[in-house]
């Protein structure tokens, strides 16, 4: 069984091998000291002079250091002096060990450059190896509870960022139930208006023949009957097939499935399909060459062609629309321009999300689905979308598409 986090935090690290620093210029007294405070688990290092001792307090950490009062050169308080003066030795606790007599000036001396016990010889071993074993487990504590800090401070990190994790997903939950909420309301009232008007055409169409006025069906008013019928079937299609396609952009389960693709060809198609609304806002001007052929799929790049085109009559203001497709280097570059209402400048972003309007009308109907719907599927096919407007001076929107066609596990596109 695996023990709590707490258990871990703050169980106690194992023993450290710690480092004695002996310092004096007599190799017998080097030698003496190293035996009477040897142990398993304590690493002595010796130096003759203060000028190696420094050099190993450059290189090591240490428990302790224990300075012979009187060398020649450098003598004891000088060295003790140079480590309180460093960052890396100051906090090492340091004994004396003197020859000498008790003066008190040498004790206060000693002190005052950072000594915490003075050993007299000759030495007692009994009390030399109590006092080193006490700086040792110090020491130890020391190390110990600078593991529980760093411990502790990786715990509040780790908190810190599973907290804001946790507030991130909240909002994200917030943001989901109220755009479900936004769809729902929106999808309702899209989807109830084409079949209210259904039902009372079919109302008034039935109360036409219970009275026998036949005069109501001749051959024109069918044919007005059939196209209006035909127009309100089609929204209906389009909303359920927008609805049908952000639950597969949702899931990452948009299919895409490329082939040689003539987009000359296919946007003469769509055009042809708008014929009547074209005609409703004095037609189209359509540029688009033969030969630019590339690995798409013709399907998805119908619906993206379509999109447009339809966000164009819709935000045109009755005005004439204009497609170009002209060839660039390796993509094809599609674009779709209205003479409407235009975009402000901070809207350009936003309309690419999920249920925004080109406009903050709401009259113009939809779900405010197409042009999210557009980037998606270009984006899938490794192309981009981007749209140059001004309030008042029309719309652009621009569809860059590489001819290679969507790209590949493993490949880049610039």
């Amino acid at each position: 069984m695996n023990a709590p986090p707490s258990a871990h935090l703050f169980a106690a690290p194992p023993a450290a091998r710690a480092r004695v620093l002996l310092v004096d210029d007599r190799i017998e007294n080097l030698v003496a000291l190293e035996a009477t405070i040897r142990r398993d688990d304590l690493e002595v290092l010796r130096a003759r002079s203060g000028d190696e001792a420094l050099e190993l307090l450059l290189r090591h950490d240490f428990a302790l250091a224990m300075l012979d009062v009187q060398m020649p050169g450098m003598n004891g308080f000088e060295l003790a002096e140079l480590m309180r003066g460093a960052e890396r030795s100051k906090h090492i606790p340091i004994v004396f060990v003197t020859a000498g007599g008790r003066e008190l000036n040498a004790a206060f001396k000693g002190y005052e450059t950072g000594a915490v016990d003075f050993l007299h010889k000759p030495l007692d071993a009994h009390a030399v190896r109590s006092k080193v074993n006490v700086f040792i487990e110090l020491y130890r504590q020391r190390l110990a509870l600078r593991e529980q800090l760093e411990a502790l401070r990786r715990s509040q990190a780790e908190q810190e960022a599973l907290l804001a994790e946790l507030r991130e997903t909240q909002e994200q939950l917030k943001l989901a139930v109220r755009i479900r909420d936004d769809f729902m309301a929106m999808a309702s009232h899209e989807l109830k208006s084409p079949l209210t008007a259904l039902r009372l055409q079919g109302q008034l169409r039935a109360r036409h023949l219970e009275r026998g006025n036949l005069a109501a069906f001749t051959p024109d008013k069918l044919q007005r009957m059939l196209a209006s019928d035909a127009e309100l079937v089609d929204g209906l299609a389009r909303l359920i097939d927008d609805m049908l396609d952000i639950t597969r952009i949702r899931s990452g389960r948009l299919s895409i499935e490329p082939a040689a693709t003539d987009l000359g060809a296919l946007l003469r198609r769509v055009v042809e399909r708008f014929a009547e609304p074209l005609r409703g806002v004095g037609g189209c001007t359509l540029l688009a060459p033969e030969g630019i052929v590339g690995h798409w799929d013709a399907m998805r790049l119908e619906q993206v062609a379509t999109n447009l085109l339809t966000n164009a009559l819709r935000y045109g203001a009755g005005q004439p629309v204009a497609i170009a497709l002209e060839r660039q280097g390796e993509c094809a570059v599609l674009s779709v321009r209205d003479h409407g209402i235009g975009i402000r400048a901070e809207d350009s972003a936003r309309i690419f999300e999920p249920f925004e309007r080109a406009t903050g009308d709401g009259g113009t109907g939809g779900l405010g689905l197409g042009l999210f719907i557009v980037r998606q599927i270009v984006e899938a096919h490794g192309g981009r979308i981007c749209v140059q407007s001004q309030p008042g001076a029309g719309t652009t929107f621009r569809v860059e598409l590489p001819l290679a066609g969507p790209r590949r596990a493993g490949e880049r596109h610039p």
